[in-house]
């Protein structure tokens, strides 16, 4: 993946996820890694990720290894979601949490995606989702 294409990918970041302060901070064998730092309007309970937020960044590490693996077979689709499974496996502490996602199917009209989020040690998991999302083909 070329750089002009890294940067079209954080061009496609949602507001929700610029709100959140989400960027995109490197590539993982072709898979955006997302950062999100901790900060007082990403706080649950005091000095823990709120599990919303959490949540968002889960989501958007998916759709962005979506849109890398998309932009890899040259595929321009619309995107919506049949359903997203999140597991949240510990409390998340005050620091920046990253993310990554893999395609795991990619198909005509679905795809399947798994989504690990962590702090410390990619091997030690703070949440992870399964996504599946419908894709149609924009004209054009």
């Amino acid at each position: 993946m070329t750089d002009r294409q890294i940067d079209a990918l954080r061009m496609e970041l949602p507001a929700y996820a610029r709100s959140l302060g989400i960027v995109i901070e490197r590539l993982d064998q072709g898979a955006p890694v997302l950062a999100m730092p901790f900060d007082s309007h990403v706080e649950g309970r005091p000095t823990v990720l709120h599990g919303g937020a959490t949540s968002g960044l889960l989501e958007n590490a998916g759709y962005a290894a979506l849109r890398a693996e998309l932009h890899r077979h040259g595929r321009q689709v619309r995107m919506k979601p049949i359903g997203i499974t999140v597991q949240f496996l510990t409390a998340a502490k005050c620091q920046t949490t990253f993310a990554v996602g893999h395609v795991n199917r990619l198909g005509r009209r679905n795809a399947n995606i798994e989504v690990s989020a962590w702090q410390d040690d990619p091997e030690r998991p703070v949440a992870t989702a399964v996504m599946n999302i419908l894709m149609v083909e924009e004209q054009g």
